[in-house]
């Protein structure tokens, strides 16, 4: 029996290429992918997508999605322990790692593994690199066919005018010297609609493009009638 992994989900696209990874190595079996949302807003945490996007998007996966309200604001010491409880349902259920789509951030990684230090949960790293990495990773990212909206951005980083936008090579060619092709320093994240790892595209829509807490965010709206 393959060992069981949860998948931690923001939306985008390194979570669902973190997926194809998992897999495509046939190693261990992903039983869930893991979402910490807002709940004074329904929308996913920094991403700022909707939960009904999220939901449409674990049921293209064939996946349960294990929901994580946050308060808004909310506290790290709060934020731990919401997230303790997301492992302790975890280990009652057999799964022995948590899988992560982080890219090449060694502080986020020391975080993860503290965290999961002594519960029995391994972490894991599947796609684990180092920045010179990204600029390839995108394109292979494309290349898989792998679709995904920029549905928020670091105006500190981009023009907003980025918001919205498909993550394309049109896309990777107009980004600003010094930007990471992956967003990876959270110059921008992605909402991912389409891919290998779904059974069908998510459909949605433009909406708004906001300005909220010092970051613009492109309101994607899910498709009437759409899957």
């Amino acid at each position: 029996m393959k060992p069981k992994v949860l998948l931690s989900w923001s939306s985008g696209k390194d979570s669902a290429w973190t997926l194809h990874a998992l897999r495509r190595g046939g190693n261990v079996e992903v039983v869930g992918l893991v979402t910490t949302f807002n709940e004074a807003f329904g929308r996913v945490a920094m991403h700022g997508v909707r939960t009904e996007l999220v939901q449409a998007q674990a049921a293209a996966a064939g996946l349960p999605l294990w929901s994580v309200p946050l308060p808004w604001p909310c506290s790290n010491d709060e934020y731990e322990t919401r997230m303790h409880a997301v492992i302790e349902k975890a280990r009652s259920a057999g799964i022995t790692a948590f899988a992560f789509g982080d890219l090449f951030l060694e502080d986020i990684r020391a975080y993860r593994v503290r965290q999961l230090a002594g519960t029995g949960i391994e972490p894991l790293f599947p796609v684990w690199g180092t920045p010179a990495d990204t600029p390839a990773l995108a394109r292979a990212i494309m290349a898989a066919g792998f679709q995904a909206t920029l549905s928020c951005v670091d105006p500190r980083h981009l023009s907003p005018t980025f918001a919205g936008r498909a993550f394309d090579l049109v896309l990777l060619a107009d980004l600003p010297t010094g930007v990471d092709p992956c967003g990876e320093n959270g110059e921008f994240h992605t909402f991912c609609h389409a891919g290998p790892v779904f059974a069908h595209p998510i459909s949605a829509r433009a909406g708004d493009v906001v300005e909220r807490d010092g970051f613009v965010f492109a309101d994607l709206l899910p498709e009437e009638g759409g899957s």
